[in-house]
């Protein structure tokens, strides 16, 4: 992909695994933002499903469903520290503005990630509303006292995640050619469950 001057939305997922929930996120972000791009990362909040090298392979596989020649997987930018994912962002494209994206349902986190302070005065943090974690004004306002630019996305992400699927897989949560993977590689004992 050329490098394109204009905005570059910056999206790291756990993709763990990848919903129709990331599907519509990155859809929706295509349709806001010149170039997208994501990758899959490790947080350190969370216990992940499968290896990050399975996680990346499943994402990789729903960017190639998706179709667009402005949508880029770039997995070298996975880190489950954000400052240093925009440090890696910040090097790759310093003529462009970095969003960073995340879902409503993280706006509470921002203020103590590792380094918040440092990052949040370096990107704008664009936040993608999610069915069911409704924007709390007063959590918005720490980003903001932090030196945080927000944008609210006019978007509506729909409340499949991934902890759901995992719990409970159904094609119905997870794109098909992402489904049809986790079988074939028994990932998330999905092959055992659909026996």
């Amino acid at each position: 992909m050329k490098n394109q001057i204009g905005p570059i939305a910056l999206l790291g997922t756990s993709a763990d695994p990848p919903t129709f929930g990331h599907q519509a996120l990155l859809q929706g972000l295509l349709k806001l933002f010149p170039r997208v791009v994501t990758w899959a990362s490790d947080n350190p909040m969370k216990c992940h499903g499968a290896t990050l090298e399975e996680r990346h392979a499943l994402l990789q596989v729903l960017v190639k469903t998706i179709q667009s020649e402005n949508l880029e997987l770039v997995q070298e930018l996975s880190s489950p520290w954000t400052f240093m994912t925009l440090e890696k962002a910040n090097s790759l494209w310093p003529q462009n503005k970095l969003v960073f994206v995340i879902g409503s349902d993280l706006i509470k986190d921002v203020p103590n990630w590792i380094k918040a302070n440092e990052f949040l005065q370096k990107t704008s943090l664009g936040i993608a509303p999610r069915e069911g974690w409704p924007i709390n004004k007063s959590d918005v306002n720490k980003i903001k006292s932090l030196g945080g630019k927000i944008d609210l996305l006019p978007l509506k992400i729909p409340s499949a995640s991934s902890s759901e699927a995992r719990s409970n897989p159904k094609i119905q949560k997870i794109p098909s050619a992402v489904f049809s993977i986790l079988l074939e590689q028994n990932l998330y004992g999905l092959k055992t469950i659909n026996q």
